[in-house]
């Protein structure tokens, strides 16, 4: 055992800007068969991290591994084993609900399909799954139309997830208990987040495409038909002129300039569309709440940072997948609202990127949407984490990561302003070990802990965390929407004040300035 670290040698001051790290572990770490395959590989690799500083890890628990077997049948051993391995490490464990397919996303090296019984029922009501207006279906998570429906085995969607909960709490109380699981990322949509499957490489799309609407099956259909009709509007159907998945938002009727996203009918769709996604949130969220209340950890969800075409008018990409985000309407402040009832961490992706990296004509704005979706997540009072949503290893990536994570810098009077909860770095592999790499990544959690030792202590960097209370009354529609009023972004730095230097890259490129001088 490692002798505790004194608490001398830290500056307390500067351990209030402490921003803790994590490392997303591979997404096969338990295969398929549920086997925790190569445990020596992945002991010295925890070693690695645990040397590095780093202050846990965060791990998939697949929903189609551990239930793979048939309803309520749950096998949890092979994450048992992980996790037990993790403590023995010393590291903090993120643990994310996986209740959708691994494969078709962007970094998916394996493919964990939903459980078989699950698709079984999918043979025959195929409508279990998001549909686009062609009527493909995508079988990466249920659609949101059967939250609510008993079609399987007498359970409804939102049923078998909290059910699954409940049991995951129940075999890992012992973990729970010692402190090893801080926090539960509760799986709300595809990749994990909080979105519809709008953009799928299995069904075509190609960055940066606007993706698809995906409310075509027969449950969500027609709930929006009652919803118009309820409106007085029974006339009024599910969107026919929003173009494919490769389409630009000018090439469409939809999205185009004037489209009929700005028009009375497509306002009422993309608000019972966006709706729906906040709803489904919220409920699954209720029941994550009921499964661990008491317990001393956090809840968490994920959001995606849709940042192509964040700069056109229409927010084409961000509209298909749910997010009804424009420059008179905050799509992402609402989710942070719903979140503070749950006091659960928002979660929010590509902190790694810049808009200078980006495509000119795809109108990229990663900059100003983590701007705006952090910010807003500040003005609701919710805790608000990150990763980056590509692996990165050079500085260029680190420096605008430690920039989102304290945009205004370090405060050297104690906490500053604004202030990450945490930081979850995508991903570990062997090219992240490599000696270059890896050295830079090591500085990379030295900047995030501002040069601190690691900190074994969450009380000393104002983490303590307390048994989970029950989630706060549900907030009617009308005071979540009350969040869409668009609100200036807090400001942003220039640079981080914590900067990670690649020394060899800087070596580089003046050896090749002083070579041209001598052409």
């Amino acid at each position: 055992m490692q002798a505790p670290t004194a608490p001398s040698t830290y500056n307390e001051k500067m351990l209030a800007n402490y921003v803790p790290v994590y490392v997303m572990l591979p997404l096969g770490v338990i295969s398929n068969d549920n086997v925790f395959e190569d445990q020596p590989k992945m002991e010295k690799q925890l070693k690695e991290l645990r040397a590095a500083g780093v202050d846990g890890v965060m791990v998939d628990v697949w929903w189609g591994i551990v239930e793979s077997k048939g309803p309520k049948q749950y096998d949890w051993s092979a994450y048992r084993s992980l996790f037990a391995l993790v403590q023995e490490c010393g590291l903090k464990l993120q643990a994310i609900m996986s209740f959708h397919r691994c494969g078709g996303n962007v970094g998916d090296e394996v493919t964990i399909p939903l459980p078989q019984w699950v698709l079984d029922i999918g043979e025959t009501d195929p409508d279990i799954f998001y549909t686009n207006r062609k009527g493909n279906r995508n079988k990466e998570y249920l659609t949101i139309g059967v939250d609510n429906q008993p079609l399987f085995h007498g359970r409804t969607a939102v049923q078998l997830y909290s059910d699954n909960m409940k049991s995951f709490r129940q075999h890992m109380s012992d973990f729970i208990e010692a402190g090893l699981i801080i926090d539960i990322e509760v799986g709300l949509g595809p990749a994990g987040e909080l979105r519809y499957p709008s953009y799928t490489g299995t069904q075509g799309w190609v960055f940066p495409g606007i993706g698809e609407f995906q409310c075509y099956d027969k449950y969500l259909e027609a709930e929006f038909k009652e919803a118009a009709t309820g409106a007085g509007h029974p006339e009024w159907g599910l969107p026919d002129n929003a173009g494919e998945y490769n389409d630009t938002p000018g090439s469409t009727e939809f999205f185009g300039l004037n489209g009929t996203y700005m028009t009375e009918k497509g306002k009422f769709f993309l608000t019972w569309y966006s709706n729906k996604l906040l709803n489904h949130g919220d409920e699954i969220l209720d029941e994550a709440n009921r499964a661990f209340l008491g317990c001393k950890l956090k809840l968490a969800a994920k959001v995606a940072g849709i940042h192509w075409w964040y700069k056109s008018p229409s927010h084409a990409a961000e509209l298909t997948s749910g997010y009804y985000n424009l420059k008179d309407r905050d799509g992402y402040r609402p989710i942070a609202r719903m979140l503070s009832r749950h006091y659960a961490i928002f979660n929010f992706t590509c902190l790694e990127m810049r808009d200078s990296e980006q495509r000119a004509d795809a109108k990229c704005g990663p900059q100003e949407l983590v701007q705006q979706v952090l910010s807003g997540g500040w003005r609701e009072e919710v805790e608000v984490a990150g990763e980056n949503a590509l692996s990165r290893y050079d500085s260029n990536g680190y420096n605008q990561m430690l920039l989102n994570a304290r945009p205004n810098g370090i405060s050297r009077e104690g906490l500053p302003k604004q202030i990450m909860y945490g930081v979850t770095y995508l991903r570990l592999s062997d090219e992240l070990l490599k000696d270059k790499n890896f050295k830079i990544f090591k500085t990379f959690v030295k900047k995030m802990h501002t040069d601190q030792d690691y900190c074994a202590d969450l009380g000393m960097y104002n983490h303590q965390i307390g048994p989970l209370e029950r989630s706060k009354p549900k907030l009617v529609m009308e005071d979540l929407l009350e969040a869409t009023k668009p609100m200036e972004p807090f400001p942003w730095g220039e640079e981080t004040d914590m900067k990670v230097d690649d020394f060899d890259g800087v070596l580089a490129n003046l050896i090749r300035k002083l070579f041209s001088l001598f052409k």
